[in-house]
């Protein structure tokens, strides 16, 4: 394996750190369990996040910035909402420091009267904000997303999947009826849902969290779920319909059109740096990355292959107006100049995940053509430098599908439908995937099944049919059909 990324058969936990650290995407940051998101990481993000800004915005939303510290009492307002979070906050008690020595100690003197939370969430400080700024129906809906870091102290951190910050969108709206706030929610699903399959070539299911699974605080919590390279579970994102539960904590209400007083509903849903994540797992293999084109930092990266001075005089004159049409057309390209030999620029390249490759020396340059080899399949193909633009347009089209595909297929493949629970333990410890099956709705049987096979419902999916079906556990008549997996 190129650079000794560890092969995803061996160890995929291995496999999935070598590609984040030896691709130049992450690196561990000095306090436990934060994580640095270096350049060509961090580009990545921002496509991500463009893409999906560009869909909220279209769709009516506006960003703003709330604070990062919250007042300790206002966690406690919404007590659901605070049990969830508690084991995850980091809490400021002092504002400044001084020197003992050597040494730097907190002043005593700087205590604050009242401690702060470090945002693990913002509903609460939204709320705050929305009590003041909604007194009528006239008011209404509001509709507000932030980009922002959050900080929850977490115990098990893996990067870009669950570290103790990390970068994500947090949307909070505000309506005046019940059925505004749920086809809010239902909206920005869907909107997740065409983020993941249409620009991270990510098949997701959609559909509802359980009691238990849900956001602490939420009527109800919808989701998009993944399957990931070793075939678990990956929560993409989430839309919550919070009903009036923040509105009754922090008393915002407002006058309806025939003169009364009514509590404001609201939604609110995520996704994060996480999604770096779930592009990885879903596409890598043993050679590292394979990116999306449409939210790849560099979507061709062009290899100059010549061994003296004059040969390099002549292909960087070939393919500079070569670059230059492909850079104007819109495509995200990158000339090596990097004193390198050209197989270990291939390797390099190959283990970012950049979706097309183009290979230009002097015998190219005389039959006037190039060399272009598709990340995705590996094959190659030669052609003419005036063919370049429309070609490379059409593979970056191809590329973005057959990655689709391939995930789509490869969820299908390990998707069983299971109808004993002997047969579904089986499947949990040999095989793994997505079991669709039978459930009776209740806790019990849904805490009994995950303390015995740590598989947990990812989702109940809004295209379910439990008709006819029983629970695999109870082997009563089933209430949903459900989606179980082991999950990260």
């Amino acid at each position: 394996m190129s650079k000794g990324v560890t092969p995803q058969s061996k160890d995929y936990a291995a496999w999935y750190t070598d590609v984040v650290i030896k691709t130049g995407l992450a690196d561990y940051g000095p306090v436990k369990g934060t994580m640095v998101i270096r350049p060509y990481g961090f580009s990545l993000w921002e496509h991500i996040k463009q893409s999906l800004d560009d869909m909220l915005v279209s769709s009516g939303h506006q960003n703003a910035y709330f604070p990062l510290f919250i007042p300790k009492s206002f966690l406690a307002k919404e007590a659901k909402h605070i049990e969830g979070f508690a084991k995850e906050c980091a809490i400021v008690t002092h504002t400044r420091l001084k020197t003992d020595g050597n040494e730097l100690v907190v002043d005593p003197g700087s205590k604050l009267e009242e401690e702060v939370i470090v945002r693990p969430t913002s509903e609460t400080v939204i709320w705050s904000m929305y009590k003041k700024w909604i007194q009528s129906y006239r008011d209404l809906p509001i509709l507000i997303n932030q980009w922002a870091n959050i900080v929850r102290w977490e115990m098990r951190t893996r990067l870009f999947l669950r570290t103790t910050e990390f970068l994500w969108q947090e949307g909070h709206t505000a309506h005046a009826t019940a059925e505004e706030a749920e086809a809010e929610t239902l909206k920005i699903l869907e909107i997740y849902r065409q983020l993941a399959e249409d620009y991270l070539a990510v098949p997701v299911l959609t559909g509802i969290k359980t009691d238990s699974e849900k956001f602490a605080g939420a009527e109800r919590t919808y989701c998009i779920e993944a399957m990931m390279g070793d075939k678990r579970a990956l929560q993409a994102g989430t839309s919550h319909n919070l009903g009036q539960n923040f509105a009754k904590a922090f008393d915002v209400t407002f006058q309806t059109k025939d003169n009364q007083e009514e509590l404001v509903f609201a939604t609110s849903w995520g996704v994060s740096t996480r999604l770096v994540g779930a592009v990885i797992m879903a596409h890598g293999d043993d050679k590292g990355l394979r990116i999306p084109p449409k939210i790849a930092p560099v979507q061709l990266v062009i290899i100059p292959i010549a061994k003296t001075d004059e040969e390099k005089s002549k292909v960087h004159d070939f393919i500079s107006p070569i670059a230059s049409k492909l850079s104007d057309a819109g495509v995200r390209v990158e000339i090596d100049k990097r004193d390198e030999s050209p197989g270990f620029k291939f390797n390099d390249w190959e283990m970012k995940g950049v979706p097309l490759r183009m290979e230009v020396g002097p015998r190219d340059i005389a039959d006037g053509k190039v060399i272009l080899a598709r990340r995705d399949t590996s094959e190659k193909s030669s052609i003419t430098a005036e063919e370049v633009s429309p070609v490379v347009s059409k593979l970056l089209d191809e590329i973005q599908q057959n990655l689709f595909e391939q995930a789509q297929s490869f969820r299908e493949t390990h998707t069983k439908k299971i109808e004993s629970y002997d047969e579904f333990k089986l499947f949990m410890n040999e095989n793994s995937g997505f079991a669709q099956c039978g459930w009776d709705g209740t806790d019990e049987t849904e805490q009994a099944i995950k303390a015995e096979t740590k598989a947990t419902i990812r989702c109940i999916p809004l295209s379910e049919n439990s008709k006819g079906l029983k629970c695999i556990y109870t082997g009563k008549p089933a209430k949903h059909e459900a989606i179980f997996a082991k999950a990260y």
